[in-house]
């Protein structure tokens, strides 16, 4: 889990001929695995909904979600063919898009979620949270680790944390600021590619890792009715306070080291 970690992932300009055939395999594989995922995002709302009281519309509500999962997981699909199989850990990581989007469907009922809810919806962006980390196992395991992989699971981190400001704001527990938090990372890319020396691939670090975790715990445990206002304003703002203070020491690195390792030096 890196992400809070600025620098873009880059994948090999041209594919040598072996990739370039393994492709179309691949990409109808990620059809396949979306058709099917879809249906059952729709079918586990319909069945939370039943279980914690909310509305039937959820279920379209989380399927609605699921449609920037699946656009995610085509993001750099060519730095996957160096394997011919889409893989065991990717499902995996598909699996926590799905549970996001069970997260994501309860937006238009933030304000109204009672505590019950509240819970039902901390406790699936949790679960997704443990997931994190077993899909990169798997992968290491049985030898289907990629840069693609590595990059959808990323952008699921970044989704699910946006997700959970956007709940926490509109429910009014913590102000539009908190959006701040959500759409750092995005707008870090942005800046990237305005200046190519914010992109460069940064180093691996656990300082990352164990802050996102920090913002994702938080921001679910924020959520629910276990923390209440002020407490989960300054919650969120000490979460937010380590981001800046993350972004901040990546970008110094790149300021400093970025068109060393971009190979213009």
């Amino acid at each position: 889990m890196t992400l809070t970690s600025p620098g873009l992932l880059h994948g090999p300009a041209d594919l040598s001929p072996d990739c370039a055939a393994r492709l179309p395999g691949l990409r109808l594989q990620l059809t396949l695995h979306l058709l099917l995922a879809w249906p059952l995002v729709a079918l586990a709302g319909a069945v939370l909904a039943r279980w914690l009281g909310l509305p039937g519309w959820y279920a379209a509500s989380a399927a609605l979600c699921f449609l920037p999962v699946a656009g995610l997981s085509w993001l750099d699909l060519r730095q996957h063919t160096i394997h011919q199989r889409w893989g065991a850990a990717n499902r995996i990581t598909l699996l926590r898009g799905g549970l996001i989007a069970l997260v994501g469907g309860a937006l238009p009922l933030a304000p109204v979620l009672d505590r019950d809810q509240s819970w039902g919806v901390a406790v699936i962006a949790i679960t997704a949270l443990l997931l994190d980390g077993v899909d990169g196992w798997v992968a290491r395991r049985r030898g289907l680790a990629s840069p693609y992989g590595a990059r959808f699971d990323m952008e699921l981190d970044a989704l699910l944390i946006l997700l959970l400001c956007l709940l926490l704001a509109l429910s009014g527990e913590v102000g539009a600021w908190v959006l701040g938090l959500g759409l750092l990372r995005p707008g870090f890319i942005l800046a990237g590619k305005l200046w190519p020396r914010l992109a460069v691939p940064l180093p691996p670090s656990q300082r990352r890792r164990v802050i996102c975790v920090v913002q994702v715990v938080t921001l679910a445990a924020a959520a629910t009715p276990w923390i209440e206002t002020p407490l989960t304003s300054v919650a969120t703002g000490a979460a937010f306070a380590l981001l800046l203070f993350s972004f901040a020491a990546d970008t110094v690195w790149l300021i400093h080291h970025g068109r060393r390792a971009d190979g213009f030096e």
